[in-house]
Protein backbone atom coordinates (compact mmCIF):
# COMPACT_ATOMS: atom_id res chain seq x y z
CA UNK A 1 0.00 0.00 0.00
CA UNK A 2 1.64 3.51 -0.73
CA UNK A 3 2.11 5.44 2.35
CA UNK A 4 1.06 9.36 1.71
CA UNK A 5 3.87 11.84 2.52
CA UNK A 6 1.96 13.81 4.59
CA UNK A 7 1.10 12.25 7.95
CA UNK A 8 -1.78 13.01 10.53
CA UNK A 9 -2.00 15.52 12.71
CA UNK A 10 -0.94 14.96 16.02
CA UNK A 11 -3.92 14.97 18.67
CA UNK A 12 -2.04 14.37 21.72
CA UNK A 13 -1.01 10.86 22.92
CA UNK A 14 -3.76 8.62 22.26
CA UNK A 15 -2.65 4.74 23.41
CA UNK A 16 -1.26 2.15 21.99
CA UNK A 17 -3.37 -0.88 21.42
CA UNK A 18 -0.83 -3.21 23.67
CA UNK A 19 -2.81 -6.92 23.18
CA UNK A 20 -6.54 -8.15 22.08
CA UNK A 21 -7.87 -11.39 23.84
CA UNK A 22 -11.63 -13.13 23.49
CA UNK A 23 -13.29 -15.55 24.82
CA UNK A 24 -16.02 -18.13 23.54
CA UNK A 25 -18.73 -19.96 25.58
CA UNK A 26 -18.48 -24.17 24.90
CA UNK A 27 -21.36 -24.85 22.76
CA UNK A 28 -21.18 -24.79 18.91
CA UNK A 29 -24.14 -24.32 16.59
CA UNK A 30 -23.36 -25.04 13.09
CA UNK A 31 -25.81 -24.10 10.07
CA UNK A 32 -27.18 -27.42 9.73
CA UNK A 33 -28.03 -27.57 13.81
CA UNK A 34 -29.58 -24.09 13.30
CA UNK A 35 -31.99 -24.89 10.35
CA UNK A 36 -32.99 -27.98 12.09
CA UNK A 37 -33.58 -25.66 15.40
CA UNK A 38 -36.33 -23.17 13.03
CA UNK A 39 -38.18 -26.01 12.20
CA UNK A 40 -38.57 -27.18 15.51
CA UNK A 41 -39.13 -24.33 16.83
CA UNK A 42 -41.03 -21.88 14.15
CA UNK A 43 -44.35 -22.35 13.09
CA UNK A 44 -43.88 -21.30 9.81
CA UNK A 45 -45.28 -23.26 6.70
CA UNK A 46 -42.89 -24.64 4.30
CA UNK A 47 -42.68 -22.33 1.65
CA UNK A 48 -41.68 -19.53 4.41
CA UNK A 49 -39.06 -22.57 6.15
CA UNK A 50 -37.11 -22.77 2.60
CA UNK A 51 -37.06 -19.06 2.22
CA UNK A 52 -35.54 -18.84 5.52
CA UNK A 53 -32.97 -21.41 4.97
CA UNK A 54 -32.29 -19.80 1.87
CA UNK A 55 -31.35 -16.98 3.68
CA UNK A 56 -28.77 -18.92 6.32
CA UNK A 57 -27.19 -20.72 3.89
CA UNK A 58 -26.52 -17.73 1.96
CA UNK A 59 -25.24 -15.81 5.31
CA UNK A 60 -21.35 -17.51 5.12
CA UNK A 61 -21.98 -18.15 8.79
CA UNK A 62 -20.20 -21.87 9.10
CA UNK A 63 -20.86 -21.50 12.86
CA UNK A 64 -21.43 -19.78 16.37
CA UNK A 65 -21.17 -20.28 20.23
CA UNK A 66 -23.39 -20.20 22.48
CA UNK A 67 -23.90 -20.17 26.38
CA UNK A 68 -26.02 -23.04 26.12
CA UNK A 69 -27.07 -26.09 23.68
CA UNK A 70 -29.84 -25.14 20.72
CA UNK A 71 -32.50 -27.47 22.64
CA UNK A 72 -32.36 -25.32 25.62
CA UNK A 73 -33.57 -22.35 23.91
CA UNK A 74 -36.53 -24.10 22.69
CA UNK A 75 -39.09 -22.87 25.61
CA UNK A 76 -39.52 -19.54 26.36
CA UNK A 77 -37.77 -18.62 29.90
CA UNK A 78 -39.33 -14.82 31.39
CA UNK A 79 -37.55 -12.17 31.64
CA UNK A 80 -35.72 -12.49 34.93
CA UNK A 81 -34.33 -16.01 34.63
CA UNK A 82 -33.06 -14.14 31.47
CA UNK A 83 -31.52 -11.65 33.04
CA UNK A 84 -30.03 -13.83 36.00
CA UNK A 85 -28.47 -16.29 33.04
CA UNK A 86 -27.05 -13.26 31.43
CA UNK A 87 -25.46 -12.08 34.65
CA UNK A 88 -23.53 -15.42 35.51
CA UNK A 89 -21.87 -16.08 32.21
CA UNK A 90 -21.36 -12.35 31.41
CA UNK A 91 -18.91 -11.91 34.46
CA UNK A 92 -17.81 -15.77 33.28
CA UNK A 93 -16.58 -14.63 29.88
CA UNK A 94 -15.86 -11.29 30.78
CA UNK A 95 -13.42 -12.88 33.22
CA UNK A 96 -11.88 -14.83 30.88
CA UNK A 97 -11.10 -12.03 28.24
CA UNK A 98 -10.10 -9.37 30.46
CA UNK A 99 -7.33 -12.14 32.38
CA UNK A 100 -6.28 -13.14 28.76
CA UNK A 101 -5.78 -9.74 27.65
CA UNK A 102 -4.29 -8.57 30.71
CA UNK A 103 -1.76 -11.50 30.88
CA UNK A 104 -1.16 -10.58 26.85
CA UNK A 105 0.20 -7.09 27.42
CA UNK A 106 1.80 -7.91 30.59
CA UNK A 107 0.08 -6.49 33.36
CA UNK A 108 -2.00 -6.60 36.54
CA UNK A 109 -5.73 -5.64 37.16
CA UNK A 110 -4.07 -2.43 39.10
CA UNK A 111 -2.46 -1.37 36.72
CA UNK A 112 -5.53 -0.49 34.62
CA UNK A 113 -6.92 3.67 34.86
CA UNK A 114 -10.13 3.23 33.26
CA UNK A 115 -11.94 -0.08 32.64
CA UNK A 116 -14.80 0.37 29.94
CA UNK A 117 -17.24 -2.45 29.64
CA UNK A 118 -19.92 -2.72 27.09
CA UNK A 119 -22.87 -5.02 25.86
CA UNK A 120 -26.06 -4.46 24.61
CA UNK A 121 -27.53 -7.92 24.98
CA UNK A 122 -28.17 -7.90 28.59
CA UNK A 123 -28.52 -5.63 31.66
CA UNK A 124 -27.52 -6.37 35.27
CA UNK A 125 -27.01 -3.25 37.54
CA UNK A 126 -24.16 -3.14 39.44
CA UNK A 127 -22.67 -2.99 36.07
CA UNK A 128 -20.10 -6.01 35.00
CA UNK A 129 -16.90 -3.79 35.52
CA UNK A 130 -18.04 -4.35 39.23
CA UNK A 131 -17.98 -7.44 39.78
CA UNK A 132 -14.90 -7.77 38.00
CA UNK A 133 -13.26 -5.18 39.77
CA UNK A 134 -13.96 -7.26 43.30
CA UNK A 135 -13.25 -10.37 41.74
CA UNK A 136 -10.13 -9.47 39.76
CA UNK A 137 -8.79 -7.18 42.42
CA UNK A 138 -8.54 -3.69 40.53
CA UNK A 139 -7.77 -0.67 42.72
CA UNK A 140 -10.57 0.58 44.16
CA UNK A 141 -10.23 4.30 42.27
CA UNK A 142 -10.41 2.55 39.06
CA UNK A 143 -12.38 4.89 36.32
CA UNK A 144 -15.37 2.95 35.27
CA UNK A 145 -17.11 3.30 31.79
CA UNK A 146 -20.07 1.24 31.15
CA UNK A 147 -21.62 1.13 27.92
CA UNK A 148 -25.18 -0.56 26.86
CA UNK A 149 -26.50 1.41 24.60
CA UNK A 150 -24.78 1.56 21.35
CA UNK A 151 -25.17 -1.99 20.12
CA UNK A 152 -22.72 -3.54 17.68
CA UNK A 153 -21.02 0.14 17.46
CA UNK A 154 -19.71 0.16 20.85
CA UNK A 155 -16.62 -1.84 20.05
CA UNK A 156 -15.23 0.75 18.41
CA UNK A 157 -16.96 3.31 20.61
CA UNK A 158 -14.93 2.15 23.75
CA UNK A 159 -11.61 2.40 21.72
CA UNK A 160 -12.32 6.12 21.00
CA UNK A 161 -13.20 6.47 24.35
CA UNK A 162 -9.56 5.37 25.45
CA UNK A 163 -8.22 7.36 22.63
CA UNK A 164 -9.98 10.37 24.23
CA UNK A 165 -8.85 9.47 27.92
CA UNK A 166 -5.00 9.06 27.23
CA UNK A 167 -5.31 12.54 25.57
CA UNK A 168 -6.06 13.46 29.01
CA UNK A 169 -3.79 11.36 31.07
CA UNK A 170 -1.00 10.28 28.89
CA UNK A 171 0.76 7.56 31.53
CA UNK A 172 -2.61 6.06 31.79
CA UNK A 173 -4.14 2.38 30.79
CA UNK A 174 -7.30 1.26 29.71
CA UNK A 175 -8.81 -2.15 29.52
CA UNK A 176 -12.13 -2.06 26.97
CA UNK A 177 -14.44 -5.33 27.25
CA UNK A 178 -16.79 -6.41 25.01
CA UNK A 179 -19.70 -8.81 26.01
CA UNK A 180 -22.45 -10.25 24.20
CA UNK A 181 -24.55 -12.79 24.71
CA UNK A 182 -26.98 -12.51 21.57
CA UNK A 183 -28.26 -15.91 21.70
CA UNK A 184 -30.13 -14.69 24.98
CA UNK A 185 -32.81 -12.35 23.04
CA UNK A 186 -33.71 -14.93 20.58
CA UNK A 187 -38.07 -14.99 20.90
CA UNK A 188 -39.48 -18.39 20.52
CA UNK A 189 -43.04 -16.87 19.88
CA UNK A 190 -41.60 -14.00 17.49
CA UNK A 191 -42.32 -14.61 13.88
CA UNK A 192 -41.16 -11.03 12.71
CA UNK A 193 -38.50 -11.03 9.55
CA UNK A 194 -36.08 -9.02 12.66
CA UNK A 195 -36.08 -12.12 14.88
CA UNK A 196 -35.73 -14.91 12.29
CA UNK A 197 -32.86 -13.03 10.94
CA UNK A 198 -31.62 -12.74 13.98
CA UNK A 199 -31.22 -16.06 14.79
CA UNK A 200 -29.43 -16.68 11.89
CA UNK A 201 -26.99 -14.55 12.17
CA UNK A 202 -26.07 -13.64 15.63
CA UNK A 203 -23.82 -15.77 18.26
CA UNK A 204 -22.02 -15.42 21.72
CA UNK A 205 -18.69 -13.74 22.75
CA UNK A 206 -16.29 -11.61 24.75
CA UNK A 207 -13.43 -9.52 23.80
CA UNK A 208 -10.91 -7.28 25.74
CA UNK A 209 -8.31 -4.51 24.79
CA UNK A 210 -5.69 -3.12 26.36
CA UNK A 211 -4.70 0.13 25.66
CA UNK A 212 -1.61 1.54 26.99
CA UNK A 213 -0.44 5.10 27.01
CA UNK A 214 3.42 4.86 27.89
CA UNK A 215 4.16 3.31 24.26
CA UNK A 216 4.17 -0.64 23.96
CA UNK A 217 4.16 -1.81 20.40
CA UNK A 218 1.07 -1.92 18.80
CA UNK A 219 -1.45 -0.06 16.90
CA UNK A 220 -1.36 3.47 18.31
CA UNK A 221 -4.92 4.97 17.85
CA UNK A 222 -4.34 8.71 16.54
CA UNK A 223 -8.40 9.52 15.67
CA UNK A 224 -11.61 8.50 16.57
CA UNK A 225 -14.86 9.42 14.99
CA UNK A 226 -18.55 9.38 15.37
CA UNK A 227 -21.28 9.82 12.94
CA UNK A 228 -25.09 9.52 13.40
CA UNK A 229 -26.92 8.89 10.71
CA UNK A 230 -30.29 11.32 10.69
CA UNK A 231 -33.68 10.28 10.27
CA UNK A 232 -32.76 6.30 11.39
CA UNK A 233 -33.88 5.81 15.03
CA UNK A 234 -36.26 2.78 13.90
CA UNK A 235 -33.64 0.92 11.47
CA UNK A 236 -32.22 -1.04 14.59
CA UNK A 237 -32.13 -1.49 18.12
CA UNK A 238 -34.34 -3.29 20.94
CA UNK A 239 -37.41 -3.64 22.33
CA UNK A 240 -37.39 -4.51 25.76
CA UNK A 241 -41.15 -6.65 26.52
CA UNK A 242 -42.16 -9.07 29.34
CA UNK A 243 -40.26 -12.02 27.50
CA UNK A 244 -37.43 -9.65 26.83
CA UNK A 245 -35.66 -7.95 24.26
CA UNK A 246 -36.85 -8.18 20.56
CA UNK A 247 -34.67 -7.09 18.08
CA UNK A 248 -35.22 -4.24 15.38
CA UNK A 249 -33.58 -4.65 12.27
CA UNK A 250 -34.99 -2.80 9.42
CA UNK A 251 -34.46 -4.05 5.61
CA UNK A 252 -32.43 -1.37 4.62
CA UNK A 253 -29.59 -1.53 7.30
CA UNK A 254 -27.14 -2.43 4.80
CA UNK A 255 -28.25 0.13 2.02
CA UNK A 256 -28.43 2.82 4.84
CA UNK A 257 -24.56 2.15 4.93
CA UNK A 258 -24.48 1.23 1.57
CA UNK A 259 -25.79 5.27 1.02
CA UNK A 260 -23.14 6.69 2.90
CA UNK A 261 -19.56 4.40 3.92
CA UNK A 262 -17.97 6.07 1.16
CA UNK A 263 -18.51 9.33 1.89
CA UNK A 264 -18.10 8.67 5.75
CA UNK A 265 -14.28 6.83 5.28
CA UNK A 266 -13.28 9.53 2.55
CA UNK A 267 -14.55 12.34 5.02
CA UNK A 268 -12.72 10.56 7.99
CA UNK A 269 -9.69 9.98 6.08
CA UNK A 270 -9.43 13.56 4.95
CA UNK A 271 -9.67 14.95 8.51
CA UNK A 272 -6.78 13.29 9.31
CA UNK A 273 -5.02 14.37 6.17
CA UNK A 274 -4.80 10.68 4.47
CA UNK A 275 -6.28 9.11 1.49
CA UNK A 276 -8.00 5.36 1.26
CA UNK A 277 -4.97 3.87 -0.46
CA UNK A 278 -3.28 4.84 2.75
CA UNK A 279 -4.98 2.15 4.74
CA UNK A 280 -3.01 -1.30 4.96
CA UNK A 281 -5.56 -2.47 7.42
CA UNK A 282 -9.34 -2.85 7.09
CA UNK A 283 -10.72 -3.88 10.48
CA UNK A 284 -14.24 -3.71 9.70
CA UNK A 285 -17.38 -5.18 11.95
CA UNK A 286 -18.68 -8.06 10.31
CA UNK A 287 -22.50 -7.10 10.47
CA UNK A 288 -23.56 -9.75 7.89
CA UNK A 289 -22.74 -11.12 4.53
CA UNK A 290 -24.75 -8.08 2.73
CA UNK A 291 -23.55 -5.56 4.89
CA UNK A 292 -19.93 -6.47 4.76
CA UNK A 293 -20.48 -7.42 1.09
CA UNK A 294 -21.51 -3.12 0.41
CA UNK A 295 -19.09 -2.10 2.12
CA UNK A 296 -16.43 -4.36 0.32
CA UNK A 297 -18.11 -2.94 -3.22
CA UNK A 298 -18.43 0.37 -2.71
CA UNK A 299 -14.79 1.30 -0.95
CA UNK A 300 -13.17 -1.09 -3.65
CA UNK A 301 -12.05 -3.35 -1.61
CA UNK A 302 -10.17 -6.72 -2.62
CA UNK A 303 -11.48 -10.10 -0.57
CA UNK A 304 -7.67 -9.99 0.98
CA UNK A 305 -8.25 -6.58 2.56
CA UNK A 306 -11.22 -7.74 3.52
CA UNK A 307 -10.58 -11.67 4.74
CA UNK A 308 -10.17 -11.02 8.57
CA UNK A 309 -13.67 -9.91 8.67
CA UNK A 310 -14.95 -12.36 6.82
CA UNK A 311 -13.06 -15.08 8.40
CA UNK A 312 -14.80 -13.75 11.96
CA UNK A 313 -18.21 -13.75 10.17
CA UNK A 314 -17.66 -17.56 8.85
CA UNK A 315 -16.10 -18.73 12.71
CA UNK A 316 -18.60 -17.12 14.92
CA UNK A 317 -21.42 -15.08 12.87
CA UNK A 318 -22.39 -11.35 13.84
CA UNK A 319 -20.85 -11.27 17.38
CA UNK A 320 -22.56 -7.42 18.06
CA UNK A 321 -20.12 -5.31 19.85
CA UNK A 322 -17.13 -7.73 20.17
CA UNK A 323 -17.06 -8.55 16.83
CA UNK A 324 -14.66 -5.69 15.17
CA UNK A 325 -12.08 -6.74 18.39
CA UNK A 326 -12.24 -10.48 16.99
CA UNK A 327 -11.20 -8.93 13.48
CA UNK A 328 -8.51 -6.66 15.29
CA UNK A 329 -7.06 -9.53 17.46
CA UNK A 330 -6.65 -11.68 13.64
CA UNK A 331 -4.97 -8.05 12.20
CA UNK A 332 -2.78 -8.06 15.20
CA UNK A 333 -1.94 -12.39 15.40
CA UNK A 334 -0.81 -12.56 11.08
CA UNK A 335 1.69 -9.48 11.89
CA UNK A 336 1.85 -8.81 8.29
CA UNK A 337 1.08 -4.82 8.68
CA UNK A 338 4.83 -3.01 8.56
CA UNK A 339 5.88 -0.16 10.95
CA UNK A 340 4.16 2.95 9.88
CA UNK A 341 1.02 1.19 8.27
CA UNK A 342 -2.33 3.34 9.15
CA UNK A 343 -5.65 0.79 9.59
CA UNK A 344 -8.88 1.84 9.34
CA UNK A 345 -11.23 0.34 12.16
CA UNK A 346 -14.79 0.86 11.95
CA UNK A 347 -18.56 -0.56 13.61
CA UNK A 348 -22.36 0.71 12.94
CA UNK A 349 -24.81 0.36 15.50
CA UNK A 350 -28.40 1.38 16.47
CA UNK A 351 -29.03 4.96 16.15
CA UNK A 352 -28.31 4.16 13.25
CA UNK A 353 -24.23 5.26 13.70
CA UNK A 354 -20.81 4.61 11.93
CA UNK A 355 -18.07 4.56 14.45
CA UNK A 356 -14.52 5.25 12.87
CA UNK A 357 -10.58 4.64 14.62
CA UNK A 358 -7.86 6.06 12.65
CA UNK A 359 -4.90 3.36 13.40
CA UNK A 360 -0.83 3.51 12.92
CA UNK A 361 1.20 0.60 13.80
CA UNK A 362 4.38 1.30 15.45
Amino acid sequence: MAQTAQRPPENGHGGTIASVATALPPYTMTREAVKEYMRKVFPLDERRLQALFSVVDNGRIEKRHSIFPLDYFVEPRPLARITSEYREHAVRLGRQAACAALTAAGLQPTDIDLFITVSCTGVMIPSVDAHLINDLGFRANVRRLPITELGCAAGAAALGHSWQFLRGFPEGRVLVLAIELPTLTFQRNDLTQANLISCSLFGDGAAAAVIDGRGQSGPRILSAETFLFPDSLDAMGFDLRETGFHIILAREVPELIRSRIKELVGGFLDHNHLHQDDIAAWVLHPGGQKLLSFVEQELGLTPEQTQHSWAVLRDYGNLSSASVLFVLERWLAERRVGPGSFGLLAGFGPGFSAEMVLLQWN
